[in-house]
């Protein structure tokens, strides 16, 4: 049996940005979560959602990934649209939304400023998401962008220069592992066009294909 994920104290000091950060949002926003935000979903997934980190006034509100901003609205929906999730989902942690299958986490566990973590903050946070994807049983990965792409190769322990990101990509990991790529499920992403719910919901289709579900 893996050994359980460890993760980082709800004051963790490795990012000295991200904890000024996060002790600022405490005077202003003391009703927020406001510490590194944990994984949510099945204890037992046939695939991970790898997202990038958490949004001010969503996870970081909630406690839970993806949980109260755009992202999450669209996430949640397809998810549940493709039996990967019952319940309902109400932007809050106690909305009794449960995941089947599949399991959320972020490369960077704090919010960071202007939605950016740093390049070194990803690479500290990265012990954490490998010790996530060593602890699960799940062989497939959904990247949700290029930085969680580059983050799940980091963890993975594969070279970047080997998988390069796109839509709906399927790479097939050295070790028999597979990991498939979506465009972000930002609100900017939508607005814009770069990413339409049925694209979405098409590169979801192909990781839940390839994890037997």
């Amino acid at each position: 049996m893996p050994a359980a994920p460890v993760s980082p104290g709800l004051d963790c000091p490795l990012c000295p940005r991200l904890a000024d950060f996060r002790a600022e949002n405490r005077r202003k926003l003391p009703d927020y979560f406001n510490a590194p935000v944990p994984a949510f979903g099945d204890a037992k997934p046939k695939f991970l959602i790898i997202g990038l980190a958490p949004g001010l006034h969503g996870a970081n509100r909630t406690g839970r990934p993806f949980t109260g901003d755009w992202a999450g609205d669209l996430l949640f929906a397809t998810l549940l649209e493709l039996g990967l999730a019952t319940g309902t989902y109400d932007e809050r942690p106690d909305d009794g939304l449960t995941l089947k299958g599949c399991r959320i986490v972020n490369g960077v566990r704090c919010v960071p400023p202007q939605n950016k973590p740093l390049p070194a903050e990803i690479r500290t946070c990265n012990t954490f998401l490998k010790s996530e994807l060593e602890a699960s049983p799940a062989r497939c990965y959904l990247a949700l962008g290029a930085i969680a792409h580059d983050a799940a190769l980091m963890a993975l322990g594969e070279k970047r220069s080997a998988f390069k990101f796109g839509h709906n990509r399927r790479h097939d990991l050295s070790d028999g592992r597979v990991l498939i790529d979506s465009y972000h499920c930002s609100r900017y992403n939508t607005n814009t066009g770069v990413l339409t719910p049925a694209m979405f919901r098409e590169a979801m289709n192909q990781v839940k294909k390839a994890a037997g579900l």
